[in-house]
């Protein structure tokens, strides 16, 4: 129950974050912010402070921050200054540009927060010897929980400064079963242990193979304490690397390199349960991943997403002639519809998988 409302909150956390950096930023520009609203819908949940009124919405696909004038549709009185259209441009531009800021910004925190507790990870793990698949006959030498160091005196990471090293499986087929020399970490202690991997076949293979009768379990990576100062650049960063990874698995999906897997509000709370489950750790780094994932989702330039509305301001920028609002508000309102259907789509799948 504890790991279902956590994910629950943590979502909630996410979108908080995102808006409120609209909000004071757009208070701070002197702009007049009429609504602050997580969630989406007719409130279940209202409050007023100063001249803001604060909602909960039934429909939990994100929320938003209302700025007086904003909307192309809106009234715009041109003797008001604190509304949006009247406001100086790189003040429209920095309210747009800080919900994702502050996700990037609530990333750093975050990282730096983690790192200066546990330590800043190394991109080095290792692999621990687990109970064999079923259909599998253990063979004599390496036993379950064994951290294997080496295989002869070669070096055998899960992850090697993050990336991947040659596996294990690759080991046990050049052997071609001769008996195996394996460097292990059991209970502390270091030792040299022996292994003849034998030719086996597990339930649901077609034909057999070389095995060593072991399953196999990723130990978490190691970490560090480098001080405070080295934890800011280290946390600093933490979204620069993330941007990079999500950026080029995206490039991958849009090319065909890859095949997309989407997940909307119910499969991010599913996943955030699981974190729950595992542990504090677990759940920052998550919180941690979503913040940079939100931040730069937010900053593609497609309608209804701040990025959208970057494209526009840009366009003023450059050009010195604001763009027509009726057509602005219309491109963002199908934008808001599609990305509604998308959302709705993407929950019913993850509906479905449960």
């Amino acid at each position: 129950m504890f790991s279902i409302v956590g994910a629950i909150l943590a979502i909630g956390f996410l979108i908080i974050v995102h808006e409120a950096g609209h909000y004071f930023v757009a208070r701070w520009c002197n702009m007049r912010v009429d609504r602050f609203s997580i969630g989406f819908g007719p409130p279940i949940l209202s409050w007023k402070r100063g001249e803001t009124d604060f909602t909960l919405g039934p429909i939990p696909f994100g929320g938003f921050v209302q700025i007086s004038g904003m909307i192309g549709m809106d009234e715009v009185d041109e003797n008001d200054p604190r509304q949006y259209p009247n406001r100086p441009v790189w003040q429209r531009f920095a309210a747009i540009f800080a919900g994702p800021a502050t996700n990037y910004l609530t990333a750093i925190v975050l990282a730096f927060g983690l790192y200066s507790i546990i330590g800043v990870p190394t991109g080095t793990s290792f692999l621990e010897v687990a109970d064999p698949p079923e259909g599998v006959v253990p063979v004599a030498g390496l036993l379950p929980g064994d951290r294997i160091l080496k295989v002869g005196d070669e070096p055998l990471y899960y992850t090697f400064e993050g990336k991947q090293s040659k596996e294990l499986r690759q080991y046990v087929e050049e052997s071609n079963g001769a008996e195996m020399s394996f460097t292990v970490l059991r209970e502390g202690v270091e030792q040299v242990v022996k292994a003849t991997p034998t030719m086996q076949k597990p339930d649901g293979d077609s034909a057999p193979k070389l095995l060593l009768g072991i399953g196999l379990v990723g130990v978490p990576e190691a970490r560090v304490h480098v001080g405070v100062v080295r934890n800011v650049g280290n946390a600093l960063a933490y979204p620069v690397r993330q941007t990079v990874l999500i950026g080029t698995g995206l490039y991958d999906i849009v090319t065909g390199k890859e095949k997309g897997e989407f997940a909307g509000p119910v499969g991010i709370a599913t996943i955030a349960k699981k974190q729950f489950d595992a542990g504090w750790v677990a759940v920052v780094t998550f919180l941690m991943v979503l913040n940079v994932y939100l931040g730069l989702f937010n900053l593609l330039p497609l309608p209804a997403l701040d990025g959208g509305r970057l494209v526009f301001l840009g366009y003023e920028m450059a050009t010195r002639r604001r763009a027509n609002p009726k057509i602005e508000a219309t491109v963002h309102m199908v934008g808001i519809m599609a990305l509604l259907l998308v959302m709705v789509l993407v929950t019913y799948k993850d509906i479905a998988k449960l």
